[in-house]
């Protein structure tokens, strides 16, 4: 999937770069022959803050993006999952969180499952559908501060 092989290209300049990466939009999209609102989508998508990225965009000059990794320790980067979630959260970014986590090694693939199946809308069934989300967030802050040492 383009999308995949884009992340993939712009997390190994990631890597070669040390973690701090400037990239024009329009030229990256002519190298791999793709527009540039696919670099946009795949940058905005992947490399949120959630994840531990700061994105920072300038106008002009070919769509300069300048990417950070911020190196987080795990209780912060547990803190900042605990206010990312909010008072509401889907089945699909819980999945997501709880997928970050695991590529964090902050969760076991064991544990994840096990967290993947607790916020499911099937283990929230009895609740009324306007309520599930907010349970299934307060159940992941729960979740996230018990992971917390």
């Amino acid at each position: 999937m383009l999308t995949d092989y884009i992340a993939q290209i712009i997390d190994e300049m990631l890597n070669e770069s040390g973690g701090d990466l400037e990239i024009k939009r329009n030229e990256m999209a002519m190298k791999i022959g793709c527009v540039p609102s696919q670099i946009s989508y795949v940058i905005t998508s992947r490399f949120t803050p959630e994840r531990g990225y700061i994105i920072e965009s300038r106008k002009g000059g070919g769509g300069c993006i300048r990417i950070v990794r911020k190196q987080m320790h795990k209780n912060e980067y547990l803190m900042h999952f605990f206010y990312a979630i909010g008072d509401r959260i889907t089945e699909n970014e819980a999945v997501a969180y709880i997928n970050n986590l695991l590529g964090q090694d902050i969760v076991s693939p064991r544990e994840a499952v096990m967290m993947n199946g607790a916020l499911s809308n099937s283990a929230l069934s009895a609740l009324p559908r306007p309520v599930r989300d907010e349970a299934r967030a307060g159940i992941f802050k729960h979740m996230v501060l018990s992971i917390m040492q």
